[in-house]
C-alpha cells in the first residue's frame, strides 16, 4: 500500500542510482546495520501505545523490517482497523520520506523522534499521492495508522510512544522489538 523511500542527503546520488530499476523502491532494511533480528511469528502483531493528553491509546501493529516489507508497506489494502497499523523501524535513526503510490486508503504517518516523541504527523495523506511526506529530521520509526485516526484520538506532535514489552502490562511481546523511552519530558 505505501511505498517508502529513505533519502539520505549525503547519499542521494548513490541512492538514486541504486533505485534506478525500481524508482519507487523502499526504505533501507531495518537490520542493515548488522543487527540480525529473529523473524516474528507469522501474523504476530507488535503492541504499541501512544501517551496523549487524553490518555493512553493501544494499537497492535505489523512491523515492516526488511527492505521488501518496507517497499510493500500497506499498499493495496482496502481497509485498516482503528486499533491496527504498521511500524517502520529505522536502525540507525535517519530522515525518512514516504509516499502513497499504490495506497488505496488515506493514512496518518507519525514520525517518531529517538526520545519516543512524535516529531511530525502527516495527517490523512491522500491515496495514490507521489508527494513525499517527511519530518525532515532523523527518526527512529514511522507509524502508519488509518487516515484521520490521530485527530480522532487527539494524538499530537510531542506525544510519546513505546512498543514491544514496554507497551504491555505483562512485559511480553511476540515480536522482539522493544522501544522504551523514558517518561520524563
Amino acid at each position: 500500500m505505501i511505498l517508502t523511500r529513505l533519502l539520505l542527503a549525503a547519499a542521494l546520488p548513490a541512492l538514486l542510482l541504486a533505485c534506478s530499476a525500481k524508482p519507487d523502491a523502499g526504505a533501507d532494511a531495518a537490520n542493515d546495520s548488522g543487527n540480525v533480528q529473529a523473524a516474528a511469528p507469522q501474523g504476530a502483531l507488535l503492541p504499541l501505545v501512544i501517551h496523549t493528553a487524553k490518555g493512553v491509546h493501544r494499537f497492535d501493529v505489523e512491523v515492516a523490517r526488511t527492505e521488501a516489507e518496507q517497499e510493500q508497506g500497506l499498499m493495496f489494502r482496502k481497509a485498516l482497523d482503528a486499533d491496527k497499523g504498521m511500524l517502520f523501524p529505522m536502525e540507525p535513526p535517519r530522515t525518512a520520506s514516504f509516499w502513497m503510490k499504490n495506497t488505496i486508503i488515506p493514512l496518518d504517518m507519525l514520525f517518531i523522534h529517538t526520545d519516543g516523541t512524535i516529531a511530525f504527523i502527516g495527517a490523512n495523506v491522500a491515496p495514490y499521492s507521489r508527494e513525499p511526506v517527511s519530518a525532515g529530521v532523523p527518526v527512529v520509526a514511522v507509524l502508519e495508522l488509518r487516515g484521520g485516526r490521530a485527530a480522532e484520538l487527539g494524538i499530537k506532535e510531542g506525544d510519546r510512544l513505546s512498543w514491544g514489552k514496554c507497551a504491555t502490562t505483562d512485559g511480553k511481546s511476540a515480536i522482539d522489538l522493544d522501544f522504551c523511552p523514558t517518561t520524563a519530558r
